[in-house]
């Protein structure tokens, strides 16, 4: 889905959403961007405007499919960013674009979301409604108003559960050949569930630069520090902010 459109633009991000989110969550970041640029965000299937498709609930098939959208243009040099499951997506998304030997992704922004220190047993099975809530207050990603709404928090609770699952059984691969992309990796200093330690972490999937920053906030940080994330994204290397 694009939020800024500009068929002319030599350059574009694409925004990844976090578990039970949707591309609408990036729509208003249009304006803190240069308008030479353009903005997409990735609509996953099952919400929004790909409401009656079937949720994905393999990191594996929904990269695959994020992958062969954005390998239909090549001509542009794109940056990916990805906050908390939306972090992961855009890797193995990265990782499928690298390996066909034609991407023009130039660097990845990492928001919220550990790579490593993962138990090597996977719970696969599907999260209860009271263990989802819990999680959502806790991360404070809902509106109150959306939960309080029987026939709403049912379709929010079905497709958090189906993003829960997919990333509680993710395991990214230790042995993956490293992209060569840049890699910003991106937290809050107050994120209840990944510290600055794990997202350093991700220095371990880049053969290019490499750096972390850091902000005031929680998971949800992102949205208080809009400007300042477009400007570490779309800054040109030699001008790294």
């Amino acid at each position: 889905m694009t939020h800024q459109r500009n068929p002319s633009a030599a350059r574009r991000v694409v925004c990844f959403p976090h578990a039970g989110g949707s591309a609408s969550f990036f729509r208003t970041w249009a304006k803190d961007l240069d308008p030479d640029v353009e903005l997409e965000a990735v609509q996953y299937p099952g919400r929004e405007n790909r409401l009656a498709e079937p949720l994905i609930a393999s990191m594996g098939e929904l990269a695959a499919g994020v992958a062969e959208a954005l390998s239909a243009d090549r001509r542009r040099e794109t940056i990916l960013f990805g906050h908390s499951m939306g972090a992961a997506v855009a890797y193995e998304t990265l990782r499928l674009l690298e390996a066909t030997g034609t991407s023009r992704v130039t660097r990845l922004c990492v928001s919220g979301r550990e790579i490593s220190g993962f138990s090597e047993s996977v719970d696969s099975g599907p999260r209860g409604d009271d263990d989802l809530l819990a999680t959502m207050a806790d991360l404070g990603g809902t509106r109150s108003a959306v939960l309080d709404d029987p026939d709403l928090r049912a379709m929010v609770l079905d497709i958090v559960r189906n993003d829960y699952h997919l990333i509680d059984t993710y395991r990214p691969d230790p042995e993956a050949t490293p992209v060569s992309a840049e890699v910003i990796a991106l937290t809050g200093d107050r994120d209840p569930r990944v510290d600055v330690d794990q997202v350093k972490a991700w220095e371990s999937v880049t053969t290019g630069a490499f750096s972390v920053r850091v902000f005031p906030g929680d998971h949800f940080y992102l949205t208080s520090h809009v400007t300042r994330l477009l400007e570490i994204a779309t800054a040109r290397q030699r001008d790294q902010l």
